[in-house]
């Protein structure tokens, strides 16, 4: 069966249906894409970003801004730029930023929801359709007509809810990986926030102590005092 004859088979939902497949394989090989670019090297880059917080805040920042094409580099870069913030700045910069990559790296997610859900729909609106249509074909007073008939009309009605539910199946499966995805990345995102957030609050505090016994000790040179 060539693929002309499977559209004849599939009946006029066939085209609604290609649309659908369409757009779900459009977006699975561009989210496929897009986390094959991420995955590369991103847990060793937030390692070496953390690992030079500890030792040079500076140099962090130079880091991560030259990783800042990748999700994980934008993430840290944001907060790196707040020196000498209150400690509850850098952790709100650091949440936003996390929303705002969390938020980009959920994009197609809501076309494959929508495949989901009208794939199989449409594929059981063309068996209907095509039910339908075998049965006002079939003249049942005739007596030529065999009994094969409406079997034949409802094997080609079945067509469309296996094209539905192939379209379906396959969109929720990517879409189940891609949340997956996300939700690791979240994880990354926590565990490496908090890291640095906690590298900064020890800086922050080293300087808060610094400033303070600065500001306390006494001078080293005193001035004279008369008549003495």
């Amino acid at each position: 069966m060539n693929i002309v004859d499977f559209f004849q088979k599939v009946g006029p939902t066939v085209w609604p249906l290609l649309v659908l497949s369409i757009l779900s394989l459009s977006t699975i090989f561009e989210r496929l894409w897009f986390w094959s670019n991420i995955l590369k090297g991103e847990r060793r880059t937030a390692n070496r970003i953390v690992e030079a917080s500890r030792r040079d805040w500076d140099e962090a920042t130079h880091i991560a801004k030259q990783v800042s094409n990748q999700p994980i580099g934008r993430f840290l870069y944001t907060p790196l730029r707040l020196a000498n913030q209150e400690p509850e700045i850098f952790r709100l910069a650091l949440e936003a930023s996390a929303d705002e990559e969390l938020t980009a790296m959920r994009k197609g997610s809501k076309v494959l929801e929508a495949v989901i859900a009208l794939a199989p729909l449409l594929g059981l609106f063309g068996t209907v359709w095509g039910l339908i249509d075998s049965l006002d074909k079939l003249e049942i007073g005739s007596v030529n007509q065999t009994a094969a008939t409406p079997g034949f009309g409802i094997s080609q009605a079945l067509y469309s809810t296996a094209l539905g539910l192939a379209i379906a199946i396959t969109s929720l499966a990517f879409y189940r990986i891609f949340q997956g995805l996300v939700f690791n990345q979240a994880r990354i995102f926590r565990r490496t926030g908090n890291e640095l957030e906690l590298v900064y609050r020890q800086f922050w505090l080293q300087d808060q102590t610094s400033d303070t016994q600065v500001s306390l000790s006494p001078p080293t040179n005193p001035p004279h005092l008369p008549g003495y």
